[in-house]
């Protein structure tokens, strides 16, 4: 049985977001996975990289994301592209939770060697900009940055992406079909 992570990255529960994190589940959920989630707006924590310098304790909301990252077999983000990248909050928490030791550490040469290999995820984000322009224009820094900064760097692999857009102006049948792609990527993961 497979082991699911979600992590929910939308600092608001009543978001599209949720919809589509409850979509998914709903998906893996019918495809017989075992699933766990975290919402990071109920975590209790200091989004601040202060730990690094000044030595402070994992809070506990932290380190029981860390036991739910090692118990996964997959993880799967979502959360919205504001500005072209993921909500302050959602960037604390990886800060803070895949820190070296962790999720990674450093070879003699300074190169990141990850320390979660075997796991593999998926990135799913909403955007008020059509998904062709924001790549075309901007690359995709919203998702690159945590596929090839973060996830592979720690060892996850395949990563895969799914962007849902324009949400800006979307009718209610649109946001039906988003949802029910949404659905068949959890069943289907």
């Amino acid at each position: 049985m497979k082991k699911i992570l979600t992590i929910f990255g939308h600092p608001r529960i009543d978001s599209y977001c949720k919809a589509i994190t409850d979509s998914y589940i709903s998906g893996a959920k019918k495809s017989g996975a075992e699933i766990k989630s975290i919402n990071v707006a109920d975590l209790k924590f200091n989004p601040n990289l202060e730990r690094m310098i000044e030595n402070i304790e994992l809070e506990s909301d932290l380190k029981k994301a860390q036991e739910d990252i090692k118990w996964a077999d997959h993880i799967t983000f979502i959360y919205p592209l504001w500005w072209g990248y993921m909500p302050a909050l959602l960037k604390g928490f990886i800060d803070r939770t895949f820190e070296a030791g962790f999720a990674a550490k450093y070879s003699k040469w300074g190169i990141p060697v990850g320390l979660l290999k075997g796991k593999s995820a998926r990135i799913i984000t909403t955007m008020d900009a059509p998904p062709f322009w924001y790549n075309l224009t901007y690359s995709n820094p919203g998702s690159k940055v945590l596929k090839k900064c973060v996830l592979k760097d720690c060892g996850f692999k395949p990563i895969k992406t799914t962007q849902i857009g324009p949400m800006y102006k979307s009718t209610d049948n649109q946001r039906k079909e988003w949802l029910n792609k949404i659905y068949k990527i959890g069943l289907n993961e």
